[in-house]
């Protein structure tokens, strides 16, 4: 399955397994945790350490609050993308506006000016990139990356898949891979399913009375 750095990022909130909605990025560790994992979906060298984000890589306390106010507008646009279809449930009463949504998105992914290069190697398909214009610090570079990431998938063809699902207790936003799928996971329809199954059987004597 394809991994998309904006979903990655939209997914930090979750349900925690006991009822309740966890945050990965709550602390800086977890922040460091998160870009850790997210190394081979952000460009090289990205956290100012080549390879990218490398086990010697830490976040601080402004990275974190760049990060989770990203998150947040990222949210709020996927809120937007499966409209009128509910948002998810994690934070659907505490949306920030669209425009300043649009607004913090475009302002991360301004803040690192970047110019297409062309790499042709030999008897190879020519490649294009983006390449810093000029030098930026790790923190500009690396909240620009995920901005420029959430502007792609929200401009691209996958936006029109979006899906927040809609199994009891989850969070999640996913890409609808095929006409029938319902929830981000199997588990999730499992869950789904039972709690149909129980609110059918609960309504059945109050139909036959």
């Amino acid at each position: 399955m394809v991994r998309h750095l904006a979903l990655e990022l939209a997914s930090t909130i979750r349900h925690d397994g006991e009822g309740g909605v966890a945050d990965d990025l709550e602390s800086v560790e977890g922040v460091t945790r998160w870009i850790r994992a997210q190394a081979e979906l952000l460009p090289e060298g990205i956290t100012g350490i080549t390879g990218g984000a490398t086990p010697e890589f830490r976040a601080d306390d402004e990275l974190r609050g760049e990060v989770v106010a990203l998150r947040q507008a990222v949210r709020a646009l996927f809120a937007q993308a499966v409209s009128p279809a509910p948002a998810s449930s994690a934070d659907a009463h505490c949306l920030i506006a669209t425009d300043q949504a649009l607004a913090r998105l475009n302002a991360a992914a301004a803040a690192e000016p970047v110019t297409p290069q062309l790499a042709w190697p030999h008897d190879e398909f020519p490649a294009a990139s983006l390449r810093p214009a000029a030098e930026r610090e790790p923190r500009v570079r690396l909240s620009a990356a995920l901005a420029r990431a959430a502007i792609d998938f929200l401009a691209g063809p996958e936006r029109e898949r979006l899906r927040s699902c809609a199994a009891p207790r989850c969070v999640r936003y996913f890409v609808k891979r095929h006409g029938r799928q319902e929830w981000c996971k199997p588990s999730c329809g499992n869950r789904a399913r039972v709690a149909r199954h129980y609110r059918r059987q609960r309504e059945a004597p109050a139909e036959s009375s």
